[in-house]
Order: structure tokens, then C-alpha cells, then sequence
């Protein structure tokens, strides 16, 4: 069995104040996404930074207190990578990919966006790279015998299942058309190549949900978005037998504005 989680931690000076280190101590995550770091390594306190039994990739944004992705593997990564190739988004702490043995791993921040705001012209840039990199790095990968899984916070919530009120989101960045067709593109047999794992899993589910904002009764009234996704090459997806959002039992309990996504692969 292989258990993958991805989580935006929201500031991961923040949530190893708030719980996320005693959450880390009882994972049973054989592999560990995070997102939203906003901490070069040297900030992050030690059981954070080199957590005992694990190997740790951290990839800060050049923009201080910004972006930042990490990888934690239990085994150690046949090789990294930071960033996926791009003049201008290499340096902004939003992928990093590892090598274990027959799959490549990614952790992904893809930007936020904000209508009419050049935040939402730097997320278009990025989509249209990083859409050419994930057929490249598929089809790399599978001459090489491996498959991929790219998690993260996708900032994208692909169909109306996905956000408890979309009717009331259609012209805000984040369910866009034009956002929401770029990840049907991500997901098609003759393009992208993509299966997300956890919406195969449940096919039939409004959500489940792994951001709420902290802004008025959002968690309390479950009213999320589904923007957390694992997204694996078709050989990988097949073989995924349990996918669930690690939801904190109350408010006061979370340690990040979104909650783990855990996925179990039976490889």
C-alpha cells in the first residue's frame, strides 16, 4: 500500500503552533504534499524543517513569506526536482517533484488569482505552461515505466459538485469557464492524461470539500470548495482503493484554512 496526502498548510510556522506537528506524528502518509509553506527552511522549527523518519524537499518562493512548496517522503527520493522548467515560475515555491521507485511524485501551488488583477494574468501564464509540462512529464514517465501523481492545491474547482455555492462563484477567479475547461483539459484521455483520483472515487459526492474560508460560519456550515486534488496517471488511479478529507472534528481544531486529502494506493 502506498497513502499520499496533500495539504495547503497555510503558513507552516502557523500550523506547527496550531496542531500540524502532532497531526504529523500520527500520519499514516507514506508521502506528504504540502502547499502554502511561506518559510525558507532555516525559519521552520526543527520537527517541521527534518521531521524524524522522513526525507524532506523544501522549496521556498523567492518572494519572501510567499508561496513555498515541500515534499516528504518516508523512503528516500531516487532524485528531485524544483520547479518544472519555466524562466519565470521556477523560482516562486510552487513545485517540486521526487523520484521514488516506478512513480514521480509533485507537490503543486498553483497561483490564486483575483479577477481583472494582473494575480489572475500571472495564473493564465502558469496554466499554459504548466499544462505542457504535465503531457511532457506523462509521457516521460511512462517511457520510463513510471507513473505520475501531481498533488496539491489546484485553486480550481472543476464542476459545480465541487463548491457549495457555485452559482454565486461563476465570474470569480477560481471557478471560472476558461479555469474550469483548462482542468477538464488537464483531465482528458487525449490530452492531459490525468485521472483525479478522488472525484473517481466518489463520483457522486457534493464534494468532499477541503477549503473553507475563515470568514463568517464556512466550516461549521460546510460551505467549501473542492480545490485540493490528487491527479494521477491512468495505471496509478486504477489501483487507488480509499480517498477522504482529513476534516477537523470542530473549528477550533484546524490547523489550516484546508484540511489533508488522503489517498490510498494499493501498488
Amino acid at each position: 500500500m502506498l497513502t499520499v496526502t496533500t495539504a495547503n498548510v497555510n503558513g507552516l510556522r502557523a500550523a506547527a503552533k496550531k496542531g500540524f506537528v502532532e497531526w504529523l506524528a500520527a500520519t499514516d502518509a507514506d508521502v506528504l504534499c504540502l502547499q502554502e509553506v511561506r518559510a525558507e527552511p532555516h525559519q521552520l522549527p526543527e520537527p517541521v524543517r527534518a521531521p524524524e523518519g522522513w526525507h524532506v524537499v523544501h522549496a521556498p518562493a523567492a518572494a519572501k513569506g510567499r508561496a513555498g512548496v515541500s515534499l516528504c517522503t518516508r523512503r528516500e527520493p531516487d532524485r528531485v526536482r524544483v520547479g518544472f522548467g519555466s524562466a519565470e515560475f521556477d523560482g516562486s515555491g510552487r513545485y517540486v517533484e521526487a523520484d521514488l521507485p516506478g512513480l514521480t511524485v509533485a507537490s503543486l501551488y498553483l497561483p490564486s488569482g483575483e479577477v481583472g488583477t494582473e494575480r489572475q494574468d500571472e495564473k493564465v501564464r502558469f496554466m499554459g505552461e504548466f499544462l505542457a509540462h504535465l503531457k511532457e512529464l506523462r509521457e516521460r514517465a511512462a517511457a520510463d515505466g513510471r507513473e505520475v501523481l501531481v498533488c496539491g492545491d489546484w485553486n480550481i474547482a472543476h464542476q459545480q459538485a465541487d463548491l457549495k455555492n457555485w452559482r454565486g462563484n461563476t465570474k470569480n477567479s477560481g471557478f471560472l469557464p476558461e479555469e474550469r475547461d483548462w482542468l477538464s483539459r488537464v483531465l482528458a484521455p487525449a490530452d492531459g492524461g490525468y485521472v483525479d483520483v478522488v472525484r473517481a472515487l466518489h463520483p457522486d459526492t457534493e464534494g468532499p470539500y477541503s477549503w473553507w474560508s475563515y470568514r463568517g460560519r464556512a466550516f461549521d456550515n460546510d460551505t467549501g470548495w473542492r480545490i485540493d486534488y490528487q491527479a494521477a496517471t491512468p495505471g496509478l488511479a486504477a489501483t487507488a482503493v480509499k480517498a477522504f478529507v482529513e476534516r477537523a472534528a470542530t473549528h477550533a481544531e484546524r490547523w489550516s484554512d484546508h484540511a489533508p486529502v488522503t489517498v490510498v494506493y494499493d501498488r
